[in-house]
């Protein structure tokens, strides 16, 4: 904790939030390899995607 991050990413699954892999310290992947949750979202304004880290794809969300 303490450093910047560059974008926000929420887990579909439980709504943790965590930076995004531009960010020092990657706490959005870190929750998916700690929890198997697969699925997050960009919290970014303007921004309606979901990420599944198991499939390696972006879905657009409809707003």
């Amino acid at each position: 904790m303490g450093s910047s991050w560059v974008h926000l990413r929420m887990c579909l699954v439980c709504g943790h939030v965590g930076c995004c892999d531009s960010s020092p310290n990657k706490h959005a992947t870190k929750h998916f390899h700690d929890t198997k949750h697969p699925i997050i979202r960009s919290v970014e304004p303007g921004e309606s995607w979901a990420w599944c880290f198991v499939d390696e794809v972006v879905e657009e969300l409809q707003q």
